[in-house]
Parts: structure tokens; C-alpha cells; sequence
């Protein structure tokens, strides 16, 4: 097993503590296991990437640490070397040296950015070394196919059996994808088809603003219109994978009582 540089970007005891803002996640004192994914997507966009590229590092955090236990390597440097992983295989490349700044600068709210020094130069060997590591363990195989794109072709039929205009209006869209990054943070996301995980991301933006789906008769027990995208959907796994999706709003909760 290949063995990388013991550096864990949390170890508060090599760090001054530094105050956050009310609304700022504490990553030092946080421990649930979705931690690593919201960082993931909090550094994600202070770096620019596109969203594609953020799911994808996710995805690949996910997998790997359902390869390995969790409590041998910092989720937080593997969750590093996911970013910098996922910007090539999405042609959405940073530089190390912004990856391990703005990491830096998350984990150490208001720190300043790192020169030249040994914990540096040891956090991009660690990401050098891990992003092979991560790649022998995924045996590999970066292929990785999104619920985005479904979710964008649902959204197409949906806005021409609304009406363009009447679509638009609605907040159902912009409520869907939000749904569909959060569900990102827990590995669950890594349990049901792309195309599942899609309809019902929409499908809670509709229980959510109390919207019904046009000639569609939800008396009927016989037929759903998430059918029509996904026929093998059955009703079970309709709820269950809607009820994943709100348990991330439930640690949201716990996570702002901390």
C-alpha cells in the first residue's frame, strides 16, 4: 500500500485557532462524515470550477472511501487530491498551489496564504502521491455518469409540458439542482441510478412548492409522471430516495446548533 506523507490539514495543535463567522462551518471541530464532501464543494467554488467538476470529486471521495476505512488516511487531504483529480478528467484544471491555498484557508478560516515551507511542500507531495493512490484503488476507472444530464432532458419535457413561460416562473429548476448538490455530501448519493436520483430531486422541488405536474392525475396509483422519464421507478424507492435527499437538511440543522 502506498504510503503518503502524515499531514492531517485539521491537527488544530499545529495551528492557531482563528475565529469564524457565525455561518461558517468549523471543519476542525466538526466530525460528521459528510463534512469532507461540503468542503469539497466549498472549495469548488472559491476556486471557480464548474459544477460538473465538483460533483465529480465527490463522487470520487465516495468511492474511495467505500474502498478503504475512512480512519486510515485525513478525509480532508484525500478530499484535495479528489478536486485536483477531477478538474483533469473534466478539463477544468486548477494548480496544486491554489487547491492547497484555498484548502489551507478553509480549514484556518483568515489564515494567510502558505509560502514556500515544509507544511507546504508536504501537502503537494501529499496530493501528488494520493492522486495515484486514489486512481489504484478506483482500479482506475474515473468513468463516472452524472444525474445531471438527465436531470437537464427532464427539465426539457417538463418546461414544454408547462409552457415555456410558465416554467420559467417557477422556482422548480434552480430548488432541483440545489437538491441534487447537496445529496453530493453523503455517499448514499453512490446507492441509486443517475437517472433516479435526477427525477426525484425535481420530484421533491414539486412537494416542496406544492406544484402539480401538468394532465397528470395524482389520484391515480397506476401511474406517476416520474414513470414517464423512469418506468422501472417504483414508488419505494421514489420516497426512499427523496427521504436521503431531506435527511442532508437534518444535519444541516445539527451542524448549525455546533
Amino acid at each position: 500500500m502506498m504510503q503518503m506523507n502524515n499531514i492531517n490539514l485539521t491537527d488544530s495543535s499545529r495551528r492557531e485557532n482563528v475565529s469564524l463567522h457565525p455561518t461558517m462551518v468549523n471543519y476542525k471541530i466538526q466530525t460528521q462524515k459528510e463534512m469532507p464532501a461540503r468542503f469539497i464543494f466549498e472549495c469548488a467554488q472559491k476556486l471557480e470550477m464548474k459544477p460538473l467538476t465538483s460533483a465529480t470529486a465527490a463522487i470520487l471521495y465516495h468511492r474511495f472511501f467505500r474502498e478503504l476505512d475512512d480512519a486510515e488516511y485525513d478525509p480532508y487531504m484525500i478530499a484535495c487530491s479528489c478536486l485536483y483529480l477531477a478538474g483533469k478528467i473534466k478539463d477544468d484544471k486548477v494548480r496544486k498551489r491554489d487547491v492547497i491555498n484555498v484548502a489551507h484557508n478553509t480549514i484556518n478560516r483568515g489564515a494567510p496564504p502558505l509560502e514556500p515551507c515544509d507544511e507546504y511542500w508536504s501537502m503537494w507531495d501529499t496530493i501528488v502521491q494520493a492522486e495515484l493512490f486514489i486512481a489504484r484503488v478506483l482500479k482506475f476507472d474515473m468513468t463516472i455518469v452524472h444525474p445531471h444530464k438527465y436531470m437537464l432532458h427532464y427539465m426539457k419535457s417538463l418546461q414544454d409540458l408547462f409552457g415555456a413561460k410558465e416554467w420559467h416562473s417557477m422556482p422548480i429548476a434552480k430548488a432541483a439542482a440545489a437538491f441534487l448538490q447537496d445529496f453530493h455530501h453523503t455517499s448514499k448519493i453512490l446507492d441509486y441510478k443517475p437517472a433516479h436520483t435526477a427525477v426525484c430531486c425535481l420530484a421533491l422541488a414539486f412537494q416542496v412548492y406544492g406544484i402539480q405536474v401538468p394532465l397528470m392525475d395524482e389520484t391515480d396509483e397506476s401511474t406517476h409522471w416520474y414513470n414517464v422519464f423512469c418506468p422501472e421507478l417504483t414508488r419505494e424507492t421514489y420516497w426512499e430516495i427523496m427521504e436521503k435527499i431531506m435527511d442532508m437538511y437534518n444535519l444541516e440543522t445539527i451542524i448549525g446548533k455546533n
